[in-house]
């Protein structure tokens, strides 16, 4: 029931607008507030903040729905699945009552600042500063490629609290816009996800309290190693629902298209290449599921969350490539969606750690 109600909310109010979305670089805001009274936005938080209290299903199957449509502007899963979770397993309870609420209904829009200039994947290297003084924090620094960005009104930041201690000086704090110091750069022009803003973030001596630390100082490092696996489960989702949407897309396009006097179906090169996607797909769902079983049973862990990532996103973008193949010039045409699904899947190999850090976690795992 809770699918088909995300399918039909998607497709009523979101499929339609989303190519304007693209037009505009970022999504309108009121279909977050048409998600949040579905219950679509954090529907595992507690229902003292006004969540539904479910387990994360309810998460995968919005994930699930906003690929099978191919809605990458839409940022929900990043904020239910990546922002929130450091809200909900490390916020203090006034920290909780202010921003929860309104960020399960949709009112509030929160990103997360962790990619710097300098720094990609390497979140040990981290350059912003969170510096006393008195009872407040000076935050000087920027941050880059943040999802997001451009529509948040809450962004929890990534800094280093105690530099000289490395990794072990890192910190969660919690930034409003429109805090003085902190600015908005350009919404980035990005090869795909045209409707997801995502931004530049920068802070010149922006002042916040002490309070606004999130868990404990120099704890961050800690905080972000023990969230990644389910941000890694939820790429691997929507990279599993997006290419089973586009395969079946592409299976009903080969009956149609014509070619040497006969559908291409027909070919036995096309019924190759239809046999090996499927074929993989099932195989990864399966996994896929695995992972999620056991994420549901709090035994996922980060080698099997990287493995899962890892294969996912390769296996994603080899069969949008391989569709698009199968539609000929057409699947160049952005008009038709396999374009739009092969330019969008592309980022899935380098976001939430690189596809070439998936492989050293594993490897590491090892032979250690």
């Amino acid at each position: 029931m809770f699918r088909t109600s995300v399918r039909k909310l998607l497709e009523d109010e979101a499929a339609p607008h989303h190519e304007q979305w693209e037009k505009n670089g970022q999504v309108d805001r009121s279909i977050w507030l048409k998600a949040g009274e579905l219950g679509m936005i954090c529907p595992t938080a507690p229902e003292e903040f006004g969540g539904v209290g479910v387990d994360y299903r309810y998460n995968a199957i919005v994930g699930e729905e906003v690929a099978r449509l191919g809605l990458t502007g839409l940022g929900f899963n990043l904020q239910s699945d990546v922002a929130v979770p450091y809200l909900l397993n490390y916020g203090s309870h006034e920290q909780k009552s202010k921003y929860l609420p309104r960020l399960i209904s949709g009112e509030l829009i929160i990103a997360i600042a962790m990619t710097e200039p300098g720094t990609g994947s390497d979140l040990q290297g981290v350059k912003t500063t969170a510096i006393k003084d008195g009872d407040d924090y000076i935050i000087n620094g920027s941050k880059t490629f943040i999802t997001n960005g451009q529509l948040a009104d809450l962004v929890i930041v990534v800094v280093k609290t105690e530099p000289e201690l490395g990794a072990k000086g890192t910190s969660l704090v919690l930034i409003e816009t429109g805090t003085p110091g902190f600015s908005k750069g350009q919404n980035l022009k990005k090869a795909g996800m045209k409707a997801q803003d995502t931004s530049e973030l920068f802070f010149e001596n922006a002042r916040i309290p002490q309070s606004n630390l999130l868990g404990e100082e120099n704890k961050g490092f800690v905080y972000l190693m023990q969230d990644l696996p389910q941000e890694r489960l939820s790429i691997s989702i929507t990279a599993i629902a997006a290419a089973e949407s586009i395969l079946e897309q592409t299976i009903e396009y080969t009956k149609e298209r014509m070619a040497f006097g006969k559908p291409i179906a027909a070919l036995q090169n096309t019924q190759f290449k239809l046999a090996e996607m499927s074929s993989e797909l099932t195989v990864l769902r399966v996994f896929v599921d695995k992972c999620l079983e056991l994420h549901i049973e709090g035994k996922l862990d980060t080698v099997t969350a990287s493995k899962a990532k890892y294969l996912c996103t390769d296996l994603q973008c080899k069969v949008m490539d391989e569709c698009l193949q199968l539609h000929g010039g057409y699947g160049y045409m952005w008009e038709y969606p396999v374009a739009r699904a092969w330019a969008d899947s592309r980022v899935q190999k380098i976001y939430a750690g690189t596809n070439e850090i998936m492989k050293l976690i594993i490897g590491r795992s090892l032979v250690q």
